[in-house]
C-alpha cells in the first residue's frame, strides 16, 4: 500500500508552500515524504520533486503549438489530459516501492477540481493502478474568508470539490499567520460554520446586493446545511504544532502508519556517513 495527498486549491492559496513545509516537517521526524509537481506552468517551488510534469510536457508546449492555439487555461487542461494519456511515464517516475508517502502538488486552476473530471480520473489511476490510498487536501486562503459572504463562497467551492472528486477530503485554511488579531477572531467563529448565523449577518447588511438576492443567499445556506460535511482546519505554516495537527488528521483519514513501517533508511545512512567523517 502507498499513501498520498492530492493537494488542491486556487492559485496563490499556498499549495507548494504547504508541500515544502510537510517535507521539512517529515525530515525533522526522520520520515520520508516525497512531492510530485503536477503544475505544468510552475516557475518556482521550494522542494526537490521526485517527478515533475514539466519533464513530460510544459504548458508552453501546448500554447505554442500552431495547430491547437491554446491559451494559458486551455493549455493547462491539455497538459493534464496528456498526463492521463501517458500514465506509464508517471508510473516509471514513482517506481514500485511499498509504503511510499507522496504529495501531488496540483495546478491552481480551480475548474479542474470543481466541475471537470481530469483530477478525479487521475485519482482513480493512482488508487486502482498504482495502489495509493488517497485523500484530497483543499487549500483556501484565510484572507478570502474573513466575512460572511466570502465564507459562503469559499464553502461552496469546497463543497463542489468534495462532491466532484469523491475522495476522503480535508479543507485547510492557509496563511493564518498573516491575519490580524481581529480578522483571526472573526474567522474563528466560522470554523464550525452555521449557515443561519452567516445569513443573519448578511441580512443585517445595507448592501443592495444582499437585499436584492436574499432568497439566493437563503438557498445557498440551505444547501450548505443539507451537506453538513464542510468543515475547515486552520493552518499556521510557521507553527509546527499546527502543521502536525493537520498531518495527524490526514494520516488518520488515509490510515497511514497503521500497517506500515516508517521509512528512515535515508536518514540513517546520512548519519553513518557523518559519523565516519
Amino acid at each position: 500500500m502507498r499513501y498520498g495527498q492530492i493537494v488542491l486549491g486556487p492559485a496563490g492559496s499556498g499549495k507548494s508552500t504547504y508541500c515544502s513545509s510537510v517535507v521539512r516537517h517529515a525530515a525533522d521526524a526522520r520520515k520520508t515524504i516525497e512531492v510530485v509537481n503536477l503544475d505544468p506552468a510552475a516557475e518556482y517551488f521550494d522542494y526537490e520533486p521526485m517527478a515533475d510534469i514539466r519533464e513530460l510536457i510544459h504548458v508552453d508546449d501546448a500554447m505554442q503549438d500552431e495547430d491547437m492555439h491554446f491559451g494559458p487555461n486551455g493549455g493547462l487542461v491539455f497538459c493534464m489530459e496528456y498526463l492521463l494519456e501517458n500514465v506509464d511515464w508517471l508510473e516509471e517516475q514513482l517506481g514500485d516501492s511499498d509504503d511510499d508517502y507522496i504529495l501531488f502538488d496540483c495546478p491552481g486552476q480551480i475548474e479542474l477540481y470543481t466541475h471537470m473530471t481530469v483530477i478525479r480520473q487521475f485519482a482513480e489511476v493512482l488508487s486502482q493502478r498504482l495502489n495509493f490510498r488517497l485523500c484530497a487536501v483543499f487549500m483556501i486562503d484565510s484572507q478570502f474568508l474573513v466575512d460572511g459572504p466570502k465564507f459562503l463562497s469559499g464553502t461552496m467551492a469546497a463543497l463542489s470539490v468534495m462532491v466532484n472528486l469523491e475522495l476522503p477530503h480535508l479543507n485547510v485554511i492557509t496563511k493564518m499567520d498573516l491575519l490580524s488579531k481581529a480578522a483571526r477572531k472573526q474567522l474563528d467563529s466560522y470554523l464550525e460554520p452555521d449557515p443561519h448565523v452567516l445569513l443573519s449577518e448578511m441580512s443585517e447588511s445595507t448592501s443592495k446586493w444582499n437585499q436584492k438576492h436574499a432568497k439566493l443567499s437563503d438557498a445557498i445556506g440551505k444547501l450548505i446545511e443539507d451537506y453538513s460535511l464542510v468543515r475547515f482546519c486552520p493552518l499556521n505554516i510557521r507553527d509546527e504544532e499546527s502543521l502536525a495537527d493537520v498531518l495527524l488528521t490526514i494520516d488518520n483519514m488515509i490510515q497511514y502508519g497503521e500497517d506500515t513501517d516508517v521509512k528512515t533508511r535515508d536518514f540513517e545512512e546520512q548519519d553513518e556517513e557523518n559519523g565516519d567523517d
